[in-house]
């Protein structure tokens, strides 16, 4: 099977100035996607996701951060939990190994 073409992201200001772009008067979503080489419902996505974003960013939905650097600390969180219930795990396979010595 042949690899899908892979795009580079778009910045926040390119993603802003084609909803900015396709908003004005005149102008519209399908004419600023050919204008910019991409498919009309990039824009349209976009769009939507600005207005359900808080403060306009794209990198933030929710009140949850999705930037690169939450991103990096999320799979680190991520990693911790998972070790932490590993030990966990082990400690309660321990304590009732132990408890059966004793009887």
């Amino acid at each position: 099977m042949p690899k899908k073409k892979q795009t580079p992201p778009y910045t926040e200001a390119f993603r802003k100035e084609a909803i900015r772009r396709s908003e004005q008067e005149g102008m519209t979503a399908v004419m600023v996607a050919k204008e910019l080489g991409i498919h009309v419902n990039q824009i349209y996505n976009w769009r939507l996701q600005y207005k359900n974003l808080s403060k306009g960013q794209f990198t933030t939905m929710n009140g949850v951060d999705y930037s690169k650097d939450e991103s990096i600390e999320l799979r680190k969180l991520k990693r911790k939990v998972k070790e932490l219930e590993e030990e966990n795990d082990f400690l309660k396979k321990a304590t009732a190994y132990f408890s059966n010595q004793k009887k």
